[in-house]
C-alpha cells in the first residue's frame, strides 16, 4: 500500500515537472488585460517624468466664449492668431483620460499670463501673442486662455489624476511695444543692443530681437512700479491689494525693489496660491544665472507654504522643480554651458534639469549607443541632476522626423531613453509639422489634430503604440532614472533597475524583435522561475534557462514583474 502511494506521488511529481517545462509556451498566450496596480510606495521622480508639452492656444478649445478677447480682431498671418485653445480645454482632456492613457505624469503648457493686446510683425507676418511669450502683466491671466478659477480647477484636476503641473514662465523680456502696449520704464528694460550671441554679455545684457524689451535683471537698483501698470490695476479694482502684497513680500525678504524681484514675486504667487509643481523657464541663458537661484529659492518657499496650507492636496515630499531652456544645451556638455568667454553651471543655480537639445540629433543612432551614452552621462557628469529629452518642439526648426515618417522609432527613442521625456503635443498623433503657407515657427504650431484621430485609422494605431510605451514608462521610474544594461545584442534586449531604499523597480525591454516566435535573453537580470508580464502583448511568461518565450506579431516587448 505504501509502495503504491509512493508511486502515485512520484508519478504526480513527474507529470507536474513535465507541465512546468512547457509552462513558458502555455503561458505565452495573450490574456485579458489586468488593471495595473501602482506600488503604494512608488515614487514620482522628475528625473524620470513623462511630460506633455502643449501650446495652450493650440491644444483644445474648452470654452468658445473666450475665443475673442481684448478686441483682438485684426487679420493675422497663417497660424499667427489666437485659435481658441484654453485652460478649460486642458482640464477637459485630463478628465477624458487622454493624458493618463499616454502615461503622462506632468503637463507643461505655454505661458498663460496676460499678453500684449495688439499684434506685431517681426518679419513672419502679423502675429498676436497666442504663444504666451509676450507678457504685458505677470499678475493677470490672459482672457483668451481662461480665468484664475479655471486655472485653479486645472491644477486640482491634474493633481487628483496624479499629474504635476509645469508652468512656463518668462522673466527675460516683456512683450513687444505697440501703440496700445507702451514700453516699460527705462529703469526696468533695455531696448538695445540686439544680442549677437558672441559671448556672455552679448547673450545676457541685450534684447533677443528688435522690439522685445529686455528686463534689466543684473542690477539691484530699486525702481518704482510703471505708471501704466498701476493705472491698469486701478481700473481693474486691485491696485491697493497688489501694493499691499508687494509690501509684505519685500518686508519678508529684504530684497531691493529691483525689477527681477518684482517679477519673482508675481511668478511665485501662482505657486503660493495654486500649488504649481514646477517652472519651465524660458530663455534661461539670456538672464544672469543668480536670478534663477533667487527664483528657485522663492518658488520653493512658496511651494512649502502652499503644502502647509493644503496638506490634503499634497502629492509627495518633492521640492519645487525647475527645468531651464538653455537654448542649444546638449547633454554631452555635462553641467556647464559654454558662452565662449565664460562657462555657467545652471544646475548649480536653481535648476534640477535642463532641456536637452541633443537627442533629436542622436535619434538615428542604434538604440544601445543612445541608451548607454545617456546612462553614462547621467550617472557620472550629471549625477544627481537630469535632462528633459525631446524630438520635436515649438521653436526648433530642425526636429527629428519632421515629415512624421518614423513615428514608431520616435516613440522608442523618446520614451525609452534615460532622463525625462517631453512629448510635444501631436507627436503621438502625427500632427503635421509642415503647414503650407505658414512662416517660421508657426508651421510647428498647428492646432491639435483631434479630427484625424477620429477619422484616420493609421493615426489611431500610432497613438495606441505611444500609449503602450508611455504607460509603461509612467509605471516604471526605472525607465528614466534607472541604471541601464544591455542584456542581449540580437535580439536587442536591455534592462533598467532603479533602487531607492526599500523600493526597487526592474524592467526589461526588447526592441526590433522578430515577428512570431522569439526568445528574450534575461539571464543574470531576472532569475529562472520569475513570473513576468509583457504589457505590450498582455502576456504572462516565466523565465526559463535565462530566457522568456513569446509568440506574437509584435517587434516590441515590455517586461515587468508579474503582479498578483
Amino acid at each position: 500500500m505504501k509502495k503504491g502511494l509512493l508511486f502515485a506521488v512520484l508519478l504526480m511529481f513527474f507529470l507536474s515537472c513535465k507541465e512546468n517545462k512547457n509552462e513558458v509556451v502555455k503561458e505565452a498566450r495573450p490574456t485579458a488585460e489586468l488593471p495595473h496596480k501602482k506600488e503604494l510606495n512608488q515614487p514620482f521622480l522628475w528625473d524620470a517624468a513623462n511630460i506633455y508639452f502643449l501650446l495652450t492656444d493650440r491644444f483644445n478649445n474648452g470654452d468658445t466664449l473666450n475665443d475673442i478677447s481684448l478686441n483682438r480682431t485684426k487679420e493675422t498671418a497663417l497660424l499667427r492668431g489666437f485659435m481658441g485653445g484654453d485652460i478649460p480645454g486642458i482640464t477637459q482632456k485630463i478628465n477624458d483620460g487622454y493624458f493618463t492613457d499616454l502615461g503622462i505624469n506632468a503637463i507643461w503648457f505655454s505661458p498663460i499670463v496676460e499678453q500684449i493686446h495688439d499684434n506685431v510683425d517681426e518679419g513672419t507676418g502679423s502675429t498676436y501673442g497666442y504663444h504666451g511669450y509676450w507678457t504685458k502683466d505677470w499678475t493677470a491671466l490672459d482672457p483668451n486662455f481662461g480665468t484664475r478659477k479655471e486655472l485653479e480647477v486645472l491644477v486640482r484636476t491634474a493633481h487628483k489624476n496624479g499629474i504635476r503641473i509645469l508652468m512656463d514662465i518668462v522673466l527675460n523680456h516683456t512683450g513687444p511695444v505697440t501703440e496700445i502696449d507702451p514700453i516699460w520704464p527705462k529703469e526696468w528694460v533695455r531696448s538695445e543692443p540686439v544680442c549677437d550671441f558672441t559671448d556672455y554679455k552679448s547673450t545676457t545684457s541685450c534684447t533677443l530681437v528688435e522690439n522685445l524689451p529686455d528686463i534689466i535683471t543684473e542690477l539691484d537698483t530699486a525702481v518704482e512700479l510703471p505708471d501704466a501698470l498701476m493705472a491698469k490695476w486701478k481700473e481693474e479694482g486691485r491696485l491697493s491689494n497688489e501694493l499691499d502684497e508687494l509690501q509684505v513680500f519685500f518686508d519678508r525678504t529684504n530684497y531691493p525693489r529691483a525689477p527681477r524681484f518684482y517679477i519673482i514675486k508675481w511668478l511665485t504667487d501662482y505657486v503660493n496660491d495654486l500649488g504649481i509643481d514646477g517652472f519651465r523657464v524660458d530663455t534661461a541663458k539670456h538672464v544672469d544665472e543668480r536670478t534663477w537661484q533667487e527664483l528657485y529659492n522663492e518658488a520653493n518657499y512658496a511651494f512649502n507654504v502652499w503644502k502647509r496650507k493644503h496638506p490634503e492636496e499634497v502629492l509627495d515630499d518633492n521640492p519645487f522643480f525647475m527645468v531651464g531652456e538653455v537654448y542649444g544645451y546638449g547633454i554631452s556638455s555635462g553641467r556647464e554651458y559654454d558662452f565662449g568667454d565664460k562657462k555657467v553651471d545652471y544646475f548649480g543655480n536653481g535648476f534640477q534639469s535642463l532641456i536637452n537639445f541633443e537627442l533629436k540629433d542622436d535619434a538615428n543612432m542604434d538604440y544601445e549607443t543612445i541608451f548607454s551614452k545617456y546612462n553614462n552621462l547621467l550617472f557620472n557628469e550629471l549625477k544627481g541632476k537630469s535632462v528633459v529629452n525631446y524630438l520635436t518642439s515649438h521653436d526648433d526648426n530642425t526636429p527629428f522626423d519632421r515629415e512624421r515618417k518614423k513615428p514608431y522609432r520616435a516613440a522608442n527613442v523618446l520614451l525609452l531613453t534615460p532622463g525625462a521625456s517631453q512629448i510635444y503635443y501631436g507627436d503621438e498623433s502625427v500632427r503635421s509639422l509642415n503647414m503650407e503657407g505658414a512662416k517660421g515657427d508657426a508651421t510647428l504650431r498647428s492646432f491639435m489634430n483631434w479630427g484625424e484621430l477620429d477619422s484616420i485609422g493609421n493615426n489611431k494605431t500610432i497613438l495606441s503604440y505611444w500609449q503602450k510605451l508611455g504607460t509603461f514608462r509612467g509605471h516604471h521610474p526605472a525607465i528614466g532614472a534607472g541604471k541601464h544594461q544591455q542584456l542581449s545584442k540580437n535580439p536587442y534586449v536591455f534592462g533598467r533597475t532603479y533602487v531607492d531604499g526599500e523600493f526597487k523597480d526592474k524592467v526589461a525591454v526588447g526592441l526590433d524583435l522578430p515577428i512570431g516566435k522569439k526568445f528574450l535573453w534575461v539571464k543574470g537580470f531576472f532569475g529562472d522561475g520569475t513570473k513576468l508580464y509583457d504589457t505590450f502583448s498582455k502576456t504572462f511568461v516565466t523565465v526559463e534557462n535565462g530566457k522568456v518565450y513569446l509568440e506574437n506579431d509584435f517587434d516590441v516587448a515590455l517586461l515587468e514583474l508579474a503582479r498578483n
